[in-house]
């Protein structure tokens, strides 16, 4: 079982940035690819960018690419969403997920384990 908490949420204005963290439990966070999500007001969940156990291979939406930036520290059981110039349509809840394996999954249904959000809003 993992246990997942985001942090790091907030308000910002376009084109400032924001650091998400999931901070995940259990001794073998290494084991686990971990991602990040999103879900907008109306809106469908929608898959941001992941990371391998490793830390040594990532996935990123194409809209978000370039932009955002995940890493892990293991040694610190947290993986971060470096998130640069944001815009309004930015504005989410965003989610971290883990599941067991090796490679960066982008699409929800293959992560079991999910935190309970942190609130992004990008004012214009």
């Amino acid at each position: 079982q993992v246990q997942l908490v985001e942090s790091g949420g907030g308000l910002v204005q376009a084109g400032g940035s924001l650091r998400l963290s999931c901070a995940a439990s259990g001794r073998t966070f290494n084991s686990y690819t971990t991602g990040w999500f999103r879900q907008a007001p109306g809106k469908g969940r929608e898959f941001v960018a992941a990371i391998s156990g490793s830390g040594g291979s990532t996935s990123y939406a194409a809209s978000m690419k370039g932009r955002f930036t995940i890493s892990r520290d293991n040694a610190k059981n947290t993986v971060y969403l470096q998130m640069n110039s944001l815009k309004p349509e930015d504005t989410a809840v965003y989610y971290c997920a883990s599941a067991y394996g090796s490679a960066p999954f982008t699409t929800g249904v293959q992560y079991p384990y999910w935190g309970q959000g942190t609130q992004v809003t990008v004012s214009s």
